[in-house]
């Protein structure tokens, strides 16, 4: 499932646009912004269908070896423990991935330097080395050896995010937290899954649905009266002079705090700070951790922001 990182952010890059359209379309903005979390969920699939056409790159390589006029005894006798990963063979097998890819038409066949450059980097990693050099592997191990292929190796190669982001706009900034979702069904998986074993949805819960659809709606509803908000709170600052960026972030944290009673303000609070580091000006965080620090506790004693559920009353 998509996390709520990577949800607030979707939601953010589409009231940029919004906010920034000459004659904006509520409908269609929020048919976009949906559509931004869908291709989120490609990616997912996309990413992990990758690691199978490696494998399957290896497997022709050794075949290929095979018919040389002189062969090696490593030609004869090939190491095949990356062929033979369990996990691997589970995924390769998985039902939802197949239909899913086939669907959506999702394919590297038209990028086979990707593949061939990635396997390199692979193979010449200590993770490979190390897992090659086993005298077995366990399921455990197996697990283990994909998720740092994933994690050291794909979230690290250049080539690849040049690759994806060129594919698509909505990717540029996905695939960091699309990998944390593939290290979460790598670990989620049991070595006695079938073929009909569930990957992971792409909402943790209808929770998070109606998360992005209120935060969206509820910021662009609100967005005159929060400006004004922040404005009252900037002292020798004219707001024009204020980056766009860092009056979206914190309208879009005001909206959060008041709108959703069971997150934390601290939580709140901290997402949008990181994000506004992110996305924003180097002084952009400690810019609007003061000024949303004294709007939030104003908020708290007009009662405009209450928090109701375990552990949050009088947050």
């Amino acid at each position: 499932m998509l996390s709520r990182r990577l949800l607030r952010i979707k939601v953010m890059h589409i009231l940029y646009a919004y906010f920034n359209a000459e004659s904006p379309d509520f409908s269609k903005f929020e048919k976009e912004l949906q559509f931004s979390i869908n291709k989120s969920y490609d990616l997912y699939h996309f990413l992990l269908s990758l690691i199978l056409d490696i494998r399957r790159f290896l497997d022709l390589k050794l075949d290929n070896a095979k018919s040389k006029r002189i062969l090696l005894d490593s030609d004869i006798h090939p190491n095949t423990r990356f062929l033979d990963n369990q996990f691997l063979i589970q995924l390769s097998t998985n039902i939802q991935l197949r239909d899913f890819l086939n669907v959506k038409k999702l394919s590297w066949v038209n990028h086979p330097e990707i593949i061939k450059n990635l396997y390199i980097s692979i193979q010449n990693s200590e993770y490979y080395k190390e897992y090659m050099s086993l005298e077995s592997s366990d399921y455990a191990q197996d697990k283990q050896f994909i998720s740092n292929i994933f994690e050291h190796i794909f979230v690290n190669d250049e080539e690849l995010f040049n690759t994806l982001e060129e594919m698509s706009i909505y990717w540029n900034d996905d695939i960091e937290f699309v990998i944390s979702m593939i290290l979460k069904t790598i670990k989620c998986f049991k070595e006695n899954d079938t073929v009909s074993a569930k990957l992971l949805p792409l909402y943790k819960n209808t929770d998070d649905k109606e998360f992005i659809v209120t935060l969206f709606k509820k910021t662009i509803a609100n967005s005159t009266e929060n400006t004004k908000l922040i404005d009252s709170y900037i002292k020798n600052w004219e707001i024009d002079r204020i980056a766009f960026m860092d009056i979206l972030i914190m309208q879009l944290a005001i909206t959060e705090a008041v709108e959703f009673s069971s997150i934390p303000i601290k939580v709140t609070l901290n997402e949008y700070i990181d994000i506004a580091k992110f996305y924003s000006t180097a002084k952009s965080g400690n810019f609007i951790n003061g000024v949303l620090d004294k709007i939030f506790t104003d908020l708290k004693k007009e009662k405009k922001i209450v928090k109701r559920g375990l552990g949050l009353v009088g947050d």
